[in-house]
C-alpha cells in the first residue's frame, strides 16, 4: 500500500509559531522532489511539543498542499490509547491517508498490552494503519510474533522499523506475510531492510535530500542493488550527520541552512552550534550534489 521514500516531516517554527507559509513551501518542495509520501506529526515533526490545535493545523496543511497526490500518513500515536484514538480520528476527519501508531512510550506495556492498545486504535478507525517500533525512545519492543498477530487485522497494513534488527527485520517479513509494508526507520537501514523485502522508508534525510533518497529507494524497488549500493554509500555521511544531535535537531538545522525554513525549535530541543554545527555544515558542502540547488528550493 505504501512504498518508496515517504518523508518524515520537520515542523517549522515561526515567533513561537507554526509557520504555515513554510510548511506549505516544504510540501510543495517535497512532492516536486520526487517523494512517494509525506508524514507530518512524528518525532521529526516535535510532535510531543504540539498542542493538538497544532497538530490538526499541521496535518490539515499537508493534507491540503498535498491534494491527493501523494499519500499522507499522520502521526497520531499516544501512549494513552484514548488520545491516541482521539489524534486517529482528527487525521481522519483531516483527510489523511493512513496513520503512524508509535509504540506506547514510558508505560512500557507487556505484548499483550501492545496487541491490545493497536487492536483498539484499528477498531476505531477507517484509516490504515502503520506501527511504528522505535524502543531507543519508547522503551518497549513490539515483537515479531506480535506484529504478525497485528497484522491479521485489516487495517494494520505495515511497520516502520527502528530497531536496528535485521533477525527482526527478517522474522517480520518471514511471519506477515508478503502484503505486510516493512518500512525502514533509519536512513541508514534503508537498504538492508529493503534487501530483506522491505517497500521503503520513512526519512529523515529526504527532508534536505528528498531527490536522492527516493532515487535510492527506486532503485531498490526496481532491484537494481548495484545502483542502490551506490546510492547508499554516496548518502550514508549524510545519513549519520543528520543524526550527530537528537533528531530532529540536525536535521531542521540543516534544512535552515539550505533555506527551507528558520532553524526554530521548541524546548528541550535546540538548533546545533559548536563543532557539531560545524561537521554539519562540512558534510552538506561535501555531499552539496546530493542536495537541492536554490532554484528548487
Amino acid at each position: 500500500m505504501f512504498s518508496g521514500t515517504l518523508t518524515a516531516l520537520i515542523t517549522p517554527f515561526r515567533n513561537g509559531e507554526v509557520d504555515v507559509e513554510a510548511l506549505e513551501g516544504l510540501v510543495e518542495f517535497q512532492i516536486q522532489q520526487g517523494v512517494s509520501g509525506l508524514v507530518p506529526c512524528g518525532t521529526t515533526g516535535e510532535t510531543p511539543c504540539l498542542s493538538e490545535e497544532e497538530d490538526r493545523l499541521v496535518v490539515e496543511t499537508v493534507v491540503r498542499v498535498a491534494g491527493g497526490r501523494v499519500p499522507v500518513i499522520a502521526g497520531t500515536g499516544s501512549n494513552s490509547t484514548d488520545m491516541a484514538i482521539r489524534y486517529t480520528r482528527m487525521a481522519e476527519e483531516a483527510g489523511a491517508d493512513g496513520s503512524l501508531q508509535v509504540a506506547p512510550y514510558y508505560n512500557k506495556p507487556t505484548q499483550e498490552g501492545l496487541y491490545r492498545h493497536f487492536a483498539t486504535i484499528a477498531e476505531n478507525t477507517s484509516l490504515p494503519i502503520i506501527l511504528y517500533n522505535i524502543p531507543s525512545r519508547t522503551g518497549v519492543t513490539i515483537s515479531a510474533e506480535t506484529t504478525a498477530r497485528l497484522a491479521e487485522i485489516p487495517n494494520i497494513v505495515g511497520t516502520k522499523e527502528a530497531t536496528h534488527s535485521m533477525d527482526l527485520a527478517s522474522d517480520l517479513r518471514r511471519l506477515c506475510g508478503e502484503e505486510f509494508c516493512i518500512l525502514s526507520g533509519d536512513d541508514s537501514l534503508t537498504l538492508p531492510i529493503m534487501a530483506l523485502g522491505g517497500r521503503g522508508v520513512i526519512s529523515v534525510a529526504s527532508n534536505v535530500a528528498p531527490a536522492a533518497v527516493s532515487q535510492l529507494t527506486q532503485a531498490l524497488l526496481e532491484g537494481d542493488y548495484e545502483r542502490g549500493r551506490e546510492l547508499h554509500y554516496e548518502l550514508l555521511p549524510l545519513f549519520r550527520a543528520l543524526f550527530i544531535e537528537t533528531n530532529p535537531i540536525p536535521v531542521k538545522t540543516a534544512a535552515s541552512l539550505l533555506g527551507l525554513c528558520s532553524d526554530e525549535m521548541r524546548l528541550p530541543m535546540q538548533p546545533m552550534r559548536g563543532e557539531n554545527l560545524r561537521r554539519l555544515q562540512e558534510v552538506m558542502e561535501e555531499k552539496g550534489h546530493l542536495l537541492p540547488t536554490p532554484e528548487e528550493v
